[in-house]
């Protein structure tokens, strides 16, 4: 009899396993490893793939490296089969959308009862921040610059996830993302590779555990292989063009972070990369992903790849296609339905060898017998979920670590803003997102329930009970916002779909009854932003950036009352909001916070909790900026001075600058403020001058910076202190800045902390023109501060 899991016994420790290994070093590396993941690459374990696979006739061989969505659909309409009887002839390995002990063990029953060689299904699912206790979006997740928060999202998501019989998650993303109009920023940990492999590492960590056959670890799937985030002009599903210096310098270091944590599997994008699409690309994903990283678990593709290939016209027909995604190193077609149905012929005929079929299905098979589906198959059933008071504790805990205090100015007669005052207080809470449950799950919400979501306006009940006043003011959208919609799914011959947030009736009326109510408070805290569902993640691209609808007018209509203005911002990616950065006097970014986000976003207005949290993405101050990030390579013509020498100083104009705003950021990279103060002390280096054979690859460190921060202010706080390098002597121009380190750093008022950071081949290493990895004679600059605009400096040389 097989056994079930029972997790009602499991754990939730922790097991953070380290991958070691080393890498050839004379100047230049050239990257030839082992595989990252031990259990994989288990002798014994290939050793049952080895002795199965002989057993499989060419039909089981092809079924094993199917995958469909025998639950609700999260793409194009899916194929409509029989999957009871395709399980049942071995003609399936893997499903998706198929979630709770019933359903899965019904197919994993088929499976492995009336199956001719009783080889468990792979259930997958995307569970991006949470699968029932739904957390913050991904990117707000980034913005506490803490891996070990985001160690332990993963966990409590690996855990709800194998209770519902899903031993496999679509997470993370961690596609690089530097433009703003791409929806899907909302899932990544934003534009900085050195951040975004940290942050990559964790989510690996957290939901693996190290160990595969553990009963609440979950095989991740990192996404989007490779580039996704670098889709031109920010619109989704579009072609990525970039050099190979940028893509590995860039791109890659999230996903070979992820490798090298152990990933089990990695799934294609849907873009192309320089002309080749993802998901047929030999060069992505074989050569750098296994040849040179050593990768050997599988590679699904994403939802209909595999037969988009059509469209990207590198084939005249579905064979031909699914031919190139097979061959190129794709080993699972998800819901294309052309393996099934095309790879068999062309493997008779010797199109295809039948040996690049065989190394697919060991590659699935690897991952099947490390999750120890083969021994227990099933899933006891659990209750129907409830969050705990543990889950709503750490949901609050992790919100309100990722709440950004953009701004906090003071306002007449008083100090800063925020935090506002414990003692009773008349607030008018305005807006269509104060209320709204549904939106604080955000994008990606797996099986999270609105009915357990606290919203804001819920949260400040609890707090101010009469003293609280409420008016929606607007819609989300408003009705031209609506008729634009519809025109574009009309001439792109889409289906129609209604936005998920309405716009409240007359918006000049409820904008008008929005003014009153701020009249009678002390205070005006307005929650605005995006439909979570409709305005961010996947293709949810926008031209705008600003707040969508009437909101802008209702903001500047509260504000022109002379009531203290408090702007709680609900979003799933930076804003274009210029107009509120000169007038409201505090601007929170809250992202799209979860279950518990009321609660977290009340627990910083009211000081409860000290922001900590800092932007992982630059909010421009025009949409013309995008695509928009800190780490600009340098130019012949910087510009300098500014705007307002213009035309006087024609000489002014031929700078690398717009003619009509600042280059800079509203709030860039790194940026987000404390209700304490903390200063820096210059950094110091152990080590002036280093040679090039100091900082081979494998070393942890040939130097190490270190500096002094104080906590000046008069509350404890937690400070993420940012070290950034520039490389000025390079034989490839190299960015302006570079993050190489950061720590977060608590302190009580006036205490100081020596904080270092070690320096090595990784954080000193670029590629150069012949994309090889190299550390060269150098000086370095070093920044240390609070945000990419880091003004204490040092610098040391490499020799």
């Amino acid at each position: 009899m097989k056994k079930t899991f029972n997790l009602s016994l499991v754990s939730a420790a922790l097991l953070c396993v380290t991958a070691v290994f080393s890498i050839g070093f004379s100047v230049t590396v050239a990257f030839a490893q082992a595989a990252p993941n031990s259990q994989l690459a288990s002798k014994e374990l290939n050793a049952r793939v080895e002795k199965l696979l002989k057993q499989m006739t060419l039909e089981e061989k092809i079924g094993q490296t199917v995958q469909y969505a025998a639950g609700f659909a999260t793409g194009p309409a899916g194929a409509k089969v029989s999957y009871d009887e395709l399980t049942q002839q071995g003609k399936i390995g893997s499903m998706l959308n198929v979630y709770g002990a019933d359903k899965t063990n019904h197919y994993q029953h088929i499976a492995m009862e009336k199956a001719r060689l009783h080889i468990p299904i792979l259930f997958g699912q995307d569970v991006i921040h949470g699968m029932h206790t739904t957390f913050p979006v991904p990117l707000a997740l980034s913005t506490s610059w803490d891996p070990k928060l985001v160690e332990g999202v993963a966990r409590t998501s690996a855990i709800e996830s194998r209770a519902e019989g899903i031993p496999w998650v679509f997470s993370p993303m961690v596609d690089i993302a530097r433009d703003a109009r791409w929806g899907r920023i909302v899932e990544s940990a934003g534009e900085d590779p050195y951040l975004g492999s940290a942050v990559a590492r964790a989510w690996v960590k957290g939901y693996q555990q190290g160990d595969l056959t553990k009963p609440d670890s979950v095989a991740v799937s990192v996404k989007h292989f490779a580039a996704y985030g670098a889709a031109i002009a920010g619109r989704d599903y579009n072609a990525t063009d970039m050099s190979d210096i940028t893509l590995r310098q860039v791109y890659l270091p999230p996903y070979h972070a992820a490798v090298d944590a152990g990933a089990a599997t990695v799934m294609s994008s849907f873009n192309s990369i320089n002309g080749v699409p993802g998901t047929a690309n030999p060069y992505t994903l074989t050569q750098i992903l296994r040849k040179e990283w050593g990768f050997d678990g599988l590679v699904v593709s994403d939802w209909g790849a595999v037969a988009e290939l059509l469209n990207h016209s590198i084939g005249p027909d579905g064979a031909t296609v699914a031919r190139k995604a097979l061959v190129a190193g794709v080993d699972m077609d998800m819901e294309g339905n052309l393996y099934g149905t095309t790879l068999a012929a062309q493997i008779r005929s010797g199109a295809i060898p039948e040996a690049v079929l065989d190394e697919a299905v060991r590659r699935i098979l690897r991952v099947k017998f490390a999750l120890g589906l083969f021994e227990h198959p099933y899933n006891e059933p659990t209750p129907v979920y409830q969050p705990t008071a543990e889950n709503r504790t750490q949901a609050r805990a992790v919100a309100a670590e990722t709440i950004v205090l953009l701004k906090n100015d003071a306002v007449e007669g008083t100090g800063a803003l925020l935090p506002m005052s414990k003692k009773a207080k008349t607030v008018a809470l305005i807006g269509p997102l104060a209320d709204s449950a549904k939106d604080m799950l955000g994008s990606w919400g797996a099986l999270g329930d609105p009915k357990f979501v606290v919203s804001l306006r819920q949260a400040l009940q609890e707090r101010l009970g009469d003293k609280l006043l409420y008016a929606v003011g607007c819609g989300v959208l408003s009705g031209k916002d609506e008729e634009v919609i519809q025109h574009a799914q009309f001439i792109d011959q889409q289906p129609a779909m209604a936005p998920k947030q309405e716009a409240v009736g007359d918006d000049t009326k409820t904008i008008a009854e929005a003014v009153e109510t701020a009249k009678k408070a002390d205070v005006a805290i307005l929650a605005l932003g995006e439909s979570a569902d409709w305005m961010t993640g996947e293709a949810s691209s926008r031209t705008r950036l600003d707040l969508p609808g009437n909101q802008e007018q209702l903001l500047e209509a509260v504000a022109a009352t002379g009531k203290p203005v408090v702007l709680v911002l609900f979003t799933g990616r930076p804003s274009e909001i210029k107009w509120a950065g000169t007038h409201i006097p505090a601007i929170v970014e809250a992202w799209f916070p979860g279950i518990e986000g009321g609660h977290a976003v009340a627990d910083v207005l009211f000081g409860d909790v000290n922001p900590s949290a800092k932007l992982t993405t630059s909010f421009p101050r025009a949409v013309g900026q995008e695509p928009l990030y800190y780490a600009q390579m340098p130019t012949g013509r910087p510009a300098h001075g500014d705007l307002s020498q213009l035309p006087a100083n024609a000489a002014e104009k031929f700078m690398s600058r717009y003619l009509d705003e600042e280059n800079s950021a509203l709030f860039p990279f790194g940026w987000g403020l404390s209700y304490t103060r903390f200063s820096y002390g210059k950094p110091v280096v152990d080590k002036a001058q280093i040679a090039v054979k100091d900082a081979p690859a494998g070393r942890a460190a040939a130097l190490t910076v270190g500096v002094d921060v104080r906590n000046t202010g008069s509350v404890a706080g937690t400070e993420v202190v940012q070290l950034y390098l520039r490389n000025t002597s390079a034989s490839v121009e190299q960015p302006l800045r570079e993050l190489k380190g950061f720590a977060r750093v608590t302190l009580a008022p006036g205490e100081s902390k020596h904080v270092e950071f070690p320096l090595g081949f990784d954080e000193l290493s670029f590629y150069n023109v012949e994309s090889k990895r190299i550390v060269e004679p150098t000086t370095y600059k070093v920044f240390v501060g609070g945000s990419s605009l880091a003004s204490a400096e040092t610098s040391f040389e490499v020799r």
